[in-house]
């Protein structure tokens, strides 16, 4: 495949797919949007610390450098921000990694983000949220949050599916809700937007199922359904139905339900066992604070993973700590939670660490565990032994305050130490 204005690394080769399992060459190319805002100082850290990873356990990375937001608008031409080349570039070598991208809110295109994960269908947005040693947190015991949340990518809130308020489509809408439907008492009188959340038995299958097989993998106790069944019933609550079909339907003895441990083992669960339970969303929100050891994996919806995901990461110090990644069949794409925050762009400041472990995790799908792990550990002992951002510094009494490259390099530093 040719492009026009990206180039692609000589030195590095494709990543293969055959359906089930990754090829991964010892030097592979990994696309990477440095993204708006923020973005050109966070990736370049990124780059440096996973690329010093790789070198120290025999590897290396070749990056292709692609474009969206405004460097692509820049480099393509007004109006576009996502360039046919930049999805092309991940479909080709599957496995990528990108900075934040900014979104517009109530006017302007949608979300690029929500784009590159429909065109790539990836479909699991995943958070881990762990505690780093040294990182300040406003609860008492941070060291208590280890959870995932597999977040659906696709439908809910991000597939859309909206009409303007004083628009005919919104009216012809009103009208066929109140006159076709019977909903006459449902929608006030004078202009309203409208919108219909999707969500359907193959996606939320394949998101519950993508986190069972997580938590059978790593050894994880639990998967809890996250939803607003009692209201939504036919969207949030046939979602909390399905996953306990896949659940049920799909593993044997490997999952059993929640009522089944009860009912059946007096709340004894067998080893070697993943339980799958469900739980109220605006509930679970005070249970990750009141009960957070109790949770382990999460399934959500689309944005009530949303709202989950970062509220666990606050627990742990914030969105500036917290990675993610968005998964497909036989696809990769790392990405920071955080935005891209315009205001502090190009000034060599902001923490990078979220991006950093975002890299983790593509560095865990590639198969490099020992890489990964290198990453974790050299910044976790970066943090704790006070050299850190402003942010942090501002926290830590004794801190070092460095910028973002310095952080990154003293990481690098470290990575050579462990290693």
């Amino acid at each position: 495949m040719s492009y026009d204005k990206v180039e692609v690394p000589e030195e590095g080769e494709a990543i293969e797919f055959d359906g089930e399992e990754l090829s991964v060459p010892n030097t592979p190319v990994i696309p990477i949007i440095y993204g708006d805002g923020i973005g050109v100082d966070v990736a370049p850290a990124a780059q440096i610390v996973l690329e010093a990873a790789a070198n120290a356990t025999g590897r290396d990375i070749a990056w292709m450098r692609v474009y969206a937001g405004e460097a692509a608008n820049e480099r393509y031409g007004e109006g576009e921000h996502l360039p046919n080349e930049t999805v092309e570039a991940f479909e080709q070598f599957h496995v990528g990694i990108k900075g934040p991208l900014t979104t517009p809110v109530g006017a302007g295109f949608r979300s690029l983000n929500v784009a590159l994960r429909k065109k790539l269908d990836l479909y699991a947005n995943v958070r881990p949220t762990y505690h780093l040693n040294g990182v300040p947190s406003p609860v008492s015991h941070p060291e208590q949050m280890d959870m995932v949340s597999f977040r659906e990518n696709t439908e809910d809130v991000y597939a859309g599916i909206e009409w303007e308020a004083g628009t005919d489509e919104a009216e012809e809408v009103r009208e066929f809700v109140e006159e076709e439907m019977g909903f006459d008492s449902t929608i006030h009188d004078g202009p309203v937007g409208i919108g219909i959340k999707p969500i359907s038995e193959f996606g939320t299958k394949r998101l519950v199922r993508r986190a069972i097989d997580y938590a059978l993998e790593n050894d994880r106790d639990s998967v809890t359904l996250v939803h607003k069944g009692n209201i939504m019933k036919f969207t949030e609550g046939a979602f909390r139905d399905w996953g306990y079909e896949v659940a049920e339907e799909e593993y044997g003895e490997e999952v059993i339900t929640e009522d089944t441990l009860w009912e059946e083992r007096d709340g004894e669960a067998p080893e070697d066992a993943v339980v799958v339970n469900d739980r109220i969303a605006d509930n679970m929100l005070q249970q990750i604070l009141t009960r957070t050891d109790e949770y382990d994996i999460l399934a959500l919806p689309n944005l009530n993973g949303d709202y989950l995901s970062d509220a666990c990461g606050a627990q742990i110090g914030g969105l500036g700590i917290a990675p993610g990644a968005n998964f497909g069949e036989g696809r990769c794409l790392a990405e920071p939670v955080h935005g891209s925050a315009p205001k502090y762009a190009g000034q060599d400041k902001v923490n990078p660490t979220a991006m950093i472990l975002s890299g983790r995790l593509m560095l865990e799908y590639l198969g490099w565990d020992e890489a990964a792990d290198l990453v974790r550990d050299a910044v976790e002992q970066t943090i704790e032994s006070g050299t850190v951002t402003y942010d942090l510094e501002r926290q830590i009494e004794g801190g070092e305050k460095v910028a973002t490259s310095e952080f990154a390099d003293a990481i690098v530093e470290n990575i050579e130490e462990l290693a």
